[in-house]
């Protein structure tokens, strides 16, 4: 619970009283290599925070699996659209190893709201910044070619590139596993 205290409190600059006053909301739970935290056509009811572990995002559009996004620890894990529009998912997110994560349902979610009064400034605090990473990754994808891509997500996660599979690696940066293995293999001699 250290880290999701560590997390939250940086992220979104709580106090250790307010810290306290929410921890109960969060629970422990393991989700085990190949299991779905949540599988496309659900309803998300759950934000959860990482504390050890990797998730893939993906989609499958005619028999192709699209990776969006591999998700690691010390960050948090959500169906945003899902879990604050009562939409239907649009993503699987399947652990690629055994992963342990700190849950709060969407029921607990809204106590937030009850227990700290400045929870509406924290939450935008956190949509735009979610909003703002996904805007860096749309710039990203428009303006660097494949290799800079690989450079800037290498640089950034290097331990993921020994624990996921290069096809899935390859998905998310916008290029075939061969030209993900070319531009690995000149970076790597």
């Amino acid at each position: 619970m250290i880290a999701l205290q560590q997390q939250i409190q940086s992220y979104f600059g709580i106090t250790n009283d307010e810290f306290i006053a929410i921890e109960h909301l969060f629970t422990k739970i393991d989700l085990s290599k190949g299991n779905y935290f949540i599988r496309k056509g659900q309803y998300c009811e759950k934000l959860s925070f990482i504390k050890s572990g990797l998730i893939r995002i993906f989609a499958t559009e005619s028999d192709k699996e699209i990776t969006q996004w591999i998700s690691t620890e010390g960050y948090f894990i959500t169906d945003l659209h899902s879990f604050i529009f009562d939409q239907r998912s649009r993503w699987n997110m399947q652990a690629l190893n055994d992963c342990v994560l700190y849950t709060i349902t969407k029921e607990s979610y809204k106590k937030l709201y009850q227990i700290l009064p400045n929870w509406y400034q924290i939450e935008k605090k956190f949509v735009a910044s979610c909003f703002t990473i996904l805007e860096n990754r749309v710039f990203d994808h428009l303006s660097l070619n494949a290799e800079e891509r690989y450079l800037k997500f290498f640089n950034q996660n290097k331990i993921v590139f020994n624990e996921v599979p290069l096809q899935y690696l390859a998905s998310m940066l916008g290029m075939t596993p061969e030209t993900l293995s070319r531009i690995r293999k000149k970076h790597t001699s």
